[in-house]
């Protein structure tokens, strides 16, 4: 579904992405893990069409994606739910919301729907709709990051470091959220540092230092490899 074939990202002169190619299956789990400045979000900016690629190709189900605009990489199903929330604090938890669903906001029945499996999904959102989002807690903030995701009716979803800045308990609820929606049928691509909870619920892994893939496996090949264990994981 996903594939990415020699890819290559420059901010200037500085080379962010040097020849990356990775995949994800249809219905996959697959995780980026890699330390802050790895270039995890750099590869998530270039496939959401934020930045152009200097070559390789980024291929969402058999459709080339470079060259094309964010707003049309959406519609074609490819959503990306960015590290650090980025929501619009002074609005409410719903319109929040709503801004996921930009792309299809003429089928307002269909976006009335999305926002009710949302809700279903988040439970405590339903009940905190109308307060700002820059009222909730940070683990909220990102439940509210993620059902925007959703609002958009993503095939397959972007998730950059959706445990960036949150309590161990948090942590665990959220991991288990991004396990429903993967098992609901979306492919998910999730960049994370924290190793041990992202790889306890993927199918496979990439490793990425300084801009390159330099490890690649199966979940267990991963947490087994005594590399990955002392940098990711310890011990």
């Amino acid at each position: 579904m996903l594939k990415l074939d020699r890819l290559s990202m420059s901010y200037g002169s500085f080379r962010a992405l040097d020849d990356i190619s990775l995949h994800a299956a249809p219905g996959e789990l697959v995780v980026l893990l890699g330390a802050n400045g790895a270039g995890k979000s750099s590869i998530f900016l270039t496939m959401s069409g934020i930045h152009r690629p200097a070559s390789g190709s980024i291929q969402f189900d058999g459709m080339e994606l470079s060259g094309m605009k964010p707003s049309q990489i959406v519609e074609g199903g490819l959503v990306h739910c960015p590290e650090g929330r980025k929501l619009f604090p002074g609005m409410s938890v719903q319109k929040n919301l709503t801004l996921g669903a930009y792309v299809h906001r003429k089928d307002r029945e269909g976006v009335r729907r999305s926002l009710e499996e949302v809700f279903d999904l988040f439970p405590i959102l339903r009940e905190k709709k109308d307060d700002p989002a820059g009222s909730l807690s940070g683990g909220q903030q990102q439940m509210v990051a993620i059902g925007r995701a959703l609002m958009g009716r993503p095939r397959a979803l972007l998730l950059d470091e959706p445990s960036l800045g949150l309590a161990p308990l948090v942590v665990r609820q959220v991991f288990e959220v991004i396990q429903r929606i993967n098992r609901a049928g979306t492919t998910v691509l999730l960049a994370e540092q924290n190793a041990y909870s992202a790889l306890a619920i993927a199918d496979r892994g990439y490793v990425i230092e300084g801009g390159r893939i330099v490890l690649e496996g199966d979940r267990d090949a991963l947490l087994g490899n005594e590399g990955v264990r002392k940098a990711y994981i310890g011990g």
